[in-house]
Formats: structure tokens, sequence, C-alpha cells
């Protein structure tokens, strides 16, 4: 029986089990398409439905856009007819975001991820500037990547409020942890709404949400799937006992190590080598790889 609470807008577009794919990089720290395959091959046969590439997690700053669209190509030609496939087209630069949503639109992504614009701190009024800029670029979905954590600047709710009138503007990725906010916006707006901050994916599913856009589900894809399947069949029990005993203690990592340094890690403890992050971006150092370890075996994903 479905507990009627989770929101079903925007899975058609954007899914519901969406995992912030890392970019893989070979020895020489350049990009690694056959690696991307395999890796896209493996999320989805586990539960995964969505992946966003190129995205934060994806090392976005640092990888160009001829290797953002080599990426999106051979993703596309390898799972692209399985799990949809949603562009980062985020800059802090509008017409760059813009000159990235169409190119691509043209490699053929089936939706646009478009963060808040970093460090220039605009006022809301630029804010939904850009995202109009954008949204107009391409017939593509949109979903709006709020983080003011990382990008200094909320997207404000009346700000998405007059943005959902457009369009092509048809969802929200919500790293702000105001979950007030959240559960009122989601009623209000029609747009689909996915937890972008892992500790909080359970949460956001009893607001409302669609889904979730994971670091943790590199790792864990399979629970992952498990805690949404879990919580629309109504055993909440089971969607809390999945939350606790294997995400929880796995999101926890991820806060030590950082998103796209963990996510790497982790694969390549289960046998996927992707190469390390690029600088300014670290790879964990023995210690923490050790401690990381021992946690995925703890939870069941080793």
């Amino acid at each position: 029986m479905s507990t009627g609470l989770t929101a079903k807008n925007g899975i058609d577009d954007f899914g519901v089990v969406s995992v912030a794919m890392v970019t893989p990089f070979d020895a020489d720290g350049a990009l690694d398409v056959a690696s991307a395959r395999r890796l896209a091959v493996h999320l989805a046969d586990n539960g995964v439905d969505s992946l966003v590439l190129a995205g934060t997690t994806g090392e976005s700053p640092t990888t160009s856009v001829a290797e953002k669209l080599e990426l999106l190509t051979a993703v596309k030609d390898e799972v692209g007819d399985r799990v949809k496939l949603i562009a980062g087209a985020g800059t802090n630069d509008t017409a760059r975001s813009v000159e990235l949503a169409r190119a691509s639109a043209e490699a053929g992504a089936d939706a646009l991820l478009v963060v808040t614009p970093y460090y220039s701190k605009p006022t809301q009024e630029g804010v939904v500037r850009h995202f109009t800029a954008v949204a107009q670029a391409t017939e593509l979905p949109i979903c709006l990547y709020d983080i003011p954590g990382r990008s200094a600047t909320a997207i404000e709710a009346d700000s998405i409020r007059r943005l959902a009138e457009l369009p092509t503007v048809k969802a929200v990725k919500d790293a702000k942890g105001n979950l007030g906010e959240s559960a009122q916006l989601i009623q209000e707006t029609g747009l689909a709404w996915y937890s972008g901050d892992d500790p909080l994916n359970l949460p956001f599913l009893a607001l409302g949400a669609s889904g979730f856009i994971s670091v943790i589900g590199h790792a864990a894809p399979e629970a992952l799937r498990q805690l949404h399947t879990s919580f629309e069949e109504g055993d909440l029990a089971r969607a809390r006992e999945i939350n606790a005993n294997v995400l929880t203690p796995l999101v926890h990592q991820q806060a030590r190590l950082g998103g796209a340094s963990f996510a790497k890690a982790a694969l390549r403890l289960q046998g996927f080598e992707v190469g390390n992050p690029r600088l300014p971006v670290v790879e964990p150092d023995t210690e923490d790889i050790e401690g990381l370890r021992r946690t995925m075996e703890k939870v069941g994903v080793l």
C-alpha cells in the first residue's frame, strides 16, 4: 500500500533514485570514458534510475566543456535507454551556463541541473535572471540546485515561486536544510523535489519529495533504492532500519572525507577504479581509507 506522501511530479524527467556520478580519471588524470561506461552500468544495474553527470561531485569546476560533453555522450550511448541523464550545466557565469546548457542538450541530455551562481553572491533578482536565462536556452526540464553552503547564496522561497512559473523549471535539488520552508514549497509549487543532502533523504520523503540526488549512492545504490521502495510501500520501520544501519554510517564517512573523495575511495574499495580527484580536491590518506573500509564492511556494502 502506498503512503500517498511521495510526490510523483518529475519522476518521468528526473527519476527517484539518482546518483551525482563521479567523473572517472585514468592514472594520468585524463578522462576515463571506459570506466565511466562501466560505472554507469553498475549503478543502473543496482537500482539507480537517473544519473547527474558533471555535477559538483563529478568535479565540474575542474573538467572542461569538452570533457563534460564526451562523458555525457559516452554514458548516453551505454545506458541512455535505461536511466535519465541529467547534465550539470551551472556555473557562476550566466552566458557560459547558457552555452553549456545548449551543448548538453545537443549531446543528448534528458534534463539539466543548474546550481546557484557561486562566489559572486548575486541578489535574488540576479539569481532569478540567471536561472531564467538558462531555462529559456533549451526545452529541457530544469532542476534548480539550492546549496547555499557551497554557493554562498540561497534561492529564497519567493525566488523559487517565481521560477516555478517558468515552463521548463520542473524540480529542485534541495541542499539548504530548511525542512519547514521545503514542506511549504513542495505543496505550493508542484515542483518535483529531491533531497540533495543524504542525511535528510528519509525526512524529505516524509515531506512529499520525489526522491534523492545522492552521493552515498555510489557505495550503496541498492540500499538507497530499498529505502525509497520501503517508504513507498508504507513499511516505515524497514525504511528507518535501512537509513540507520546502512546509510547513516556512510553519511558520516562522506561528511568526513568530502563528496568526490568519499565516492571515489568507496568505489575503489568495491573494485571500481575511477582515479583520484583533481586538485584542489585530494584523495583520502591511508588511515581515512581504512576507516572507510571498516564502515563499508560493517554496513554490508563491501
